[in-house]
């Protein structure tokens, strides 16, 4: 099937089942002055919700999205799945030698963490600055995208909807940018893709893997920068991994709760969103903005936490897959759930640019967008390290 436009609609009638659950609402008790160590804080679920169900203006929410971003959707065959229509958003600068870039999300995100950076990506902010014509895709299962039928959909398969969604697009070259799952996707598909097709890639999501050497180093060998990366990495993983372990080992167990109850949903979400930026200041409508899109997702919240079981039972998405050669552009934003040093990350690909910000955290598009664009602009720029990557393009009006 051809492209078709798509707009963000909800139909009425899910709207209304939602007030309905919302209204039978059952809320759990609190302990005195627990705040959020035992997770959401009970009065911030309870304004949530009163909100979702009484004057929240979806909308609203609905008009901004579709006013902001040219929505599509088309079919995409994957080899051994058969065909999914992929929805994604495709918004073309008006410099017709724009970069075209892939932006891919992660969980708990969506095609919406584009929202911000797109208006900044696809203009030149100065001679200097190239411009980018940007697709942001729903990951299969994510928002309005189709999602995977049976087993085995992992990294690789993601990567390949990505891919060829941009080849039907007629970009035949390209670079991409993600974080979380979005770093797994463009990782893979600048090592399976590049340098034919995939030219450059950039991510806010640092990783690397160390030697057996430096296992055995002690955490005071190393630099105050990476001491703090390694403490800050053992305290995600003591503390915030619960989530994680659910996903990947029993995700239909979970997708009961997440499917049925939209309260248990939002807290499941509110709480990372929360936690995982820097100090951001979430208005409600953005949360349940972002909540909603999970609720009314074309396959149910179920489909976005499986991708951490497929991709745990399969190496295709490990750290382990070939290392990309192109080249690689790296954000280090201080609040990211895992920091690692410097010289693993290093290791991890073609490193020709890094920068380290004071600022920010896990879904850098959404809540710095203008230091991650800089960041993009500075990489493909003019006197840039990956300047003119693609078929010679350099973004600037010719």
């Amino acid at each position: 099937m051809s492209e078709q436009p798509f707009t963000v609609s909800i139909p009425e009638e899910k709207q209304e089942l939602l007030h309905k659950k919302l209204a039978l609402t059952t809320l759990p008790d609190e302990l005195e002055d627990s705040g959020w160590d035992y997770g959401v804080p009970l009065a911030d679920i309870r304004r949530l919700v009163q909100h979702w169900q009484h004057s929240f203006d979806w909308r609203a929410q609905e008009r901004t999205i579709n006013d902001a971003l040219p929505q599509f959707t088309r079919n995409i065959e994957v080899e051994g799945h058969g065909a999914f229509n992929i929805h994604y958003a495709h918004t073309r600068s008006a410099v017709a030698n724009a970069i075209p870039l892939c932006f891919v999300h992660g969980w708990p995100g969506s095609f919406l963490e584009a929202l911000h950076i797109t208006p900044l990506l696809v203009k030149p902010h100065s001679s200097e600055s190239p411009a980018f014509h940007v697709v942001a895709l729903s990951v299969p299962g994510y928002g309005f995208s189709e999602a995977p039928r049976k087993k085995a959909f992992g990294a690789e398969q993601y990567a390949e909807v990505a891919h060829k969604l941009m080849l039907s697009l007629g970009y035949n070259e390209y670079v991409t940018q993600g974080g979380d799952w979005g770093y797994r996707v463009t990782r893979r598909m600048a090592s399976t893709y590049g340098p034919e097709h995939v030219k450059a890639w950039h991510t806010n999501f640092p990783q690397g893997t160390p030697t057996e050497e430096e296992k055995a180093k002690p955490i005071s060998a190393y630099s105050e920068y990476d001491q703090e990366a390694l403490r800050k990495t053992q305290d995600w993983i003591e503390n915030e991994t619960g989530y994680s372990s659910i996903h990947r080992t029993k995700p239909q167990t979970l997708a009961y709760s997440l499917t049925d109850s939209p309260v248990g949903l939002l807290a499941w979400i509110y709480e990372k969103i929360v936690s995982w930026t820097d100090n951001y200041p979430w208005t409600d409508d953005e949360v349940l903005t972002w909540v909603s899109i999970y609720w009314f997702s074309r396959a149910g919240p179920a489909a976005t936490i499986r991708p951490y079981y497929e991709i745990a039972q399969s190496q295709t998405g490990s750290n382990y897959v070939t290392n990309p050669t192109v080249p690689l552009g790296y954000s280090f934003f201080p609040k990211e759930l895992t920091r690692q040093p410097l010289e693993w990350a290093n290791r991890e690909g073609n490193v020709v640019f890094s920068r380290i910000h004071e600022k920010g955290g896990h879904f850098a598009a959404h809540e710095m967008p203008e230091a991650l664009v800089q960041d993009l602009r500075d990489m493909f720029g003019k006197g840039g390290p990956a300047f003119g990557v693609v078929d010679g393009k350099n973004g600037y009006v010719v």
